[in-house]
């Protein structure tokens, strides 16, 4: 099979998982993210890990896990974060305080050389992966905006993402001459890259028009952070690839390698789409 066809059936079995679980159920999503979430950060302490860094990826993970579940608690257990319970809502940003100091003191056990350096891929690690993935369960919550059954914002943002790196992938090499990051990443093309912006806030413009419940302008800001962040998110991954002299993060995700590859864009994107709607919706 070519690695493009793996690609897309690759592509295409994620979007139908995730759409059937948003559509169920608010914990079948959180789960299978949570899944996401453990493999991402095992594999990228994996990478990392070598004769200079020593990551604390056992503690590493844990604390992901931790964060994750904290904020899929508070977002989708009925009453969670009710009005007289307002310390509850703050939790998944006040959590990583002592879960990013906690290796500083592991660190004085391990007799591991460069334990900055362990320290700082541990915290980075945490704060890379799991942090992300856990504010997309905000989108989630029973009380933002859903449309046959589906919330708007989540499904609009996979789709955005989806898009735009299928059409910069598909159209760049077909017709990419014009190299985007040739340092980073050499494949990467500016005509791939506006062609898919192009589709995706045409995409934005045609679901305005399905959902008006969202205003056009949301949605367009909502696509221009994909692409934009979206975009920086995939040139990081290229660049920590690059520095480690590995062509893919990992083989689990056929025609998309692994984890990190997969989801590149959105640990970048996802900080940024749910402080723009955080403060929209929530505030």
């Amino acid at each position: 099979m070519s690695n493009f066809w793996a690609r897309t059936i690759t592509g295409l079995s994620l979007v139908f998982i995730l759409l059937l679980a948003l559509f169920f159920s608010g914990w079948v999503f959180a789960a299978i993210f949570l899944v996401i979430t453990v493999l991402g950060l095992w594999e990228f302490y994996g990478l990392i890990t070598g004769d200079s860094c020593h990551p604390q990826k056992y503690y590493g993970t844990a604390a992901g896990i931790v964060l994750y579940v904290a904020t899929a608690l508070v977002c989708l257990v009925p009453g969670a974060a009710s009005p007289d319970r307002l310390w509850v809502s703050f939790l998944p940003f006040l959590l990583p305080i002592p879960l990013i100091f906690i290796p500083f003191i592991l660190e004085i056990y391990r007799n591991k050389p460069n334990p900055l350096i362990n320290v700082a891929t541990t915290i980075i690690g945490m704060l890379y992966l799991s942090w992300p993935m856990s504010l997309l369960i905000y989108f989630n919550r029973p009380d933002v905006l859903h449309y046959m059954g589906l919330p708007v914002i989540l499904v609009g943002y996979f789709s955005f993402t989806w898009i735009y790196d299928t059409v910069a992938y598909l159209y760049g090499k077909q017709f990419g001459k014009h190299k985007f990051f040739e340092r980073i990443s050499p494949k990467k093309t500016w005509e791939g890259t506006i062609a898919g912006a192009m589709i995706t806030l045409l995409v934005a413009l045609g679901l305005h028009f399905l959902v008006k419940e969202l205003p056009l302008a949301d949605w367009l800001v909502l696509a221009a952070m994909v692409i934009f962040f979206g975009t920086h998110g995939d040139l990081f991954e290229s660049l920590l690839k690059r520095s480690l002299n590995i062509k893919d993060s990992g083989n689990i995700l056929p025609g998309h390698g692994g984890i990190l590859d997969r989801f590149d864009t959105m640990l970048i994107s996802a900080p940024f789409v749910f402080l723009y709607f955080y403060f929209r919706l929530f505030i």
